[in-house]
C-alpha cells in the first residue's frame, strides 16, 4: 500500500532577530512591504512586527536598485503586499542572510493526509509512504511520522529501534527536502 503526505505552510514563520526596543527576539511578517523611490533608485522592505512590544522591522529586499533594472511584474506585487511573494523571499537565502535573521516554523506548517493512515493491526501489510515539501520547512522526519500515523514520538522512535520503520534516510534529524518510508506491521 502507498500513500503520500505534503508538509504545507499554514502562515508565515516567525523571524528570529533581536528587538532593539525590548530583549524579544522574535517577530511576525504580516506580508507588508514599503517601497521608496529617491529620484531613480528604489529601496524596498519586508515590514515585521515585534510579538512583544509591536516595534516594527523593515528587513531589506532592495536597497539602492535602479528602477530600471526592477521587473515590473515584481514592482506590481511589492506594491499590492502579496503574501506569497513575502513567503518566497523569507525562504531567499541571500534575503536571510543580507539581514541575519533565521526562521522558527513552528506552529506554522500542517501535515495533510489522506486520513486514513493508521494501518489496521491486524493487516500486516506493509506501507510505504512519500513525504513531500512543495516549502522546504525544516521539521524532524520522526515528527512527521508520528503525526501522520497518530502516534507519539516515543513510540515512532520504539518503531525505528524495533526495524518496523525504515527509510533510505536517517529519520532522527530535521530535514526539508522530499524523504520515503515503509512501515512494517
Amino acid at each position: 500500500m502507498s500513500k503520500t503526505w505534503v508538509v504545507v505552510p499554514t502562515c508565515l514563520p516567525v523571524v528570529l532577530r533581536r528587538c532593539h526596543r525590548c530583549p524579544s527576539g522574535r517577530f511576525r511578517a504580516h506580508g507588508k512591504f514599503r517601497v521608496n523611490a529617491n529620484h531613480k533608485l528604489l529601496d524596498a522592505w519586508l515590514l515585521a512586527l515585534c510579538a512583544v512590544c509591536g516595534d516594527t522591522t523593515k528587513i531589506t529586499v532592495l536597497e539602492r536598485v535602479n528602477v530600471r533594472s526592477v521587473r515590473p511584474e515584481f514592482l506590481n506585487r511589492l506594491h499590492d503586499n502579496d503574501p506569497g511573494l513575502a513567503a518566497e523571499l523569507l525562504q531567499d537565502p541571500v534575503v536571510r542572510r543580507r539581514n541575519r535573521i533565521a526562521l522558527d516554523w513552528d506552529d506554522a506548517w500542517t501535515l495533510e493526509t489522506d486520513g486514513s493512515d493508521r494501518p489496521d493491526q491486524s493487516e500486516g501489510e506493509a506501507i510505504e509512504v512519500s513525504v513531500r515539501f512543495p516549502v522546504r520547512i525544516p521539521v524532524r522526519r520522526l515528527r512527521i511520522v508520528a503525526e501522520g500515523l497518530g502516534l507519539s514520538r516515543a513510540e515512532s522512535e520504539r518503531l525505528l529501534a524495533d526495524g518496523n520503520l525504515v527509510s533510505a534516510v536517517r529519520l532522527s534529524g530535521k530535514l526539508r527536502g522530499d524523504f520515503t518510508f515503509t512501515l512494517k506491521r
